[in-house]
């Protein structure tokens, strides 16, 4: 028999079945409106049974960060892989090889050194693996500058044997608002893509592929020139960051933290059942503030500090009272981090839990 949520044991992640089913349906709607291919990131949910979920929906594969991350994913069965990192190292090549033999894996990367490397490990596993040359749109993380350095990685990626040039890939995430700014640099990044794949038409290079976008962003990739890839993670749960780069409201955070007020010694405040372990440490975008969560009973409080397994909330100017056993739903900063801080999640309606799953891919950071 499933738990009510008044007997789950706090800290404890739960998600609205409803809210999520939304967002799901929602992206996977906008993805076939816009002839988008949808490649979902799953280091959001980490989890085999919401990957099923946004297959069904219609999602071409999954995108993963790390190999590990893939070897759990193989559980969704998916016909498709995006590892949209750099892989590095024999031991990490071997294993992915393996999982290229269960279905079709493509590998983002910024570097001849790693498609070399991943050459020789294609070769020595008799597959071939796809390739997206990836490009730096702004963030200054990973990938080449456009025009030259990008044309040549592309040159060099093809004429490795077992890899398979597909196209391209880039991250916009420098743009973290939908503001006048955001707005102007999102035109800005359609000029450039669309400027890359002129380039490539010109070279005579094949580009099937364009990979980009994020969640922020999400609604606004048709209007980046030449995207044919959508690969957005945190779009199924939402969180507060989300909310303040203008990707979604509050109402579209389906998953929160329930946590238990275990201490109101301190007038004015309130200690909760959970700190970093629990939130992570992700604090918020486009603000100078220092808090680390939303609480949806209390809008006006400031989650403000925290150490391992206390929160410190500062209720000065909010009217109402909490007592030491009261709960409270927490809508984190981060909410991929805060995943995967947990090992399962409560599934609700209401106050009825209907379902329970594993964070499948927890802690799988090789």
């Amino acid at each position: 028999m499933m738990p009510q949520l008044p007997d789950i044991e706090t800290p404890a992640l739960v998600v609205d079945l409803d809210i999520l089913e939304r967002n799901l349906r929602r992206v996977a709607e906008y993805a076939g409106q816009h002839g988008l291919r949808l490649r979902p990131h799953t280091k959001t949910h980490k989890s085999i049974l919401l990957a099923k979920r946004q297959l069904e929906l219609g999602a071409a594969g999954l995108t993963v960060a790390k190999v590990s991350e893939a070897e759990v994913m193989l559980g969704a069965r998916p016909a498709d892989m995006l590892v949209a990192f750099p892989i590095v190292g024999r031991g990490k090549l071997a294993r992915l090889m393996e999982v290229a033999r269960h279905t079709r894996v493509t590998v983002a990367l910024d570097s001849l050194a790693a498609a070399r490397e991943l050459s020789a490990a294609a070769r020595d596993a008799q597959v071939e693996v796809g390739v997206l040359a990836e490009f730096d749109a702004g963030l200054g993380r990973v990938g080449v500058a456009p025009g030259e350095p990008l044309l040549q990685l592309a040159r060099s990626i093809r004429e490795l044997p077992h890899l398979n040039f597909q196209g391209l890939t880039f991250y916009p995430g420098h743009i973290k608002d939908l503001g006048e700014t955001g707005r102007r640099a999102l035109a800005q990044l359609s000029e450039q893509v669309g400027s890359i794949r002129a380039d490539f038409e010109h070279t005579g290079i094949e580009v099937s592929i364009v990979s980009g976008g994020s969640t922020p962003t999400l609604f606004h990739s048709h209007e980046i020139a030449g995207l044919t890839e959508i690969r957005p993670g945190t779009y199924l749960f939402n969180d507060v960051n989300t909310v303040r780069s203008g990707g979604c409201a509050m109402e579209d955070c389906a998953a929160t933290i329930l946590a238990t007020v275990v201490s109101v010694a301190r007038p004015g405040h309130m200690i909760l059942d959970g700190g970093s372990k629990t939130f992570s440490s992700d604090r918020p975008v486009n603000s100078a503030e220092v808090t680390f969560g939303h609480l949806v009973e209390a809008p006006a409080a400031r989650f403000h500090k925290m150490n391992e397994e206390h929160g410190f909330v500062d209720l000065t100017g909010v009217e109402r009272e909490f007592g030491v056993g009261d709960r409270v739903h927490v809508i984190p900063n981060h909410i991929c981090v805060a995943v995967n801080l947990h090992e399962r999640v409560y599934g609700v309606r209401g106050d009825r839990v209907e379902q329970i799953w594993n964070v499948d891919a927890r802690g799988k950071l090789q």
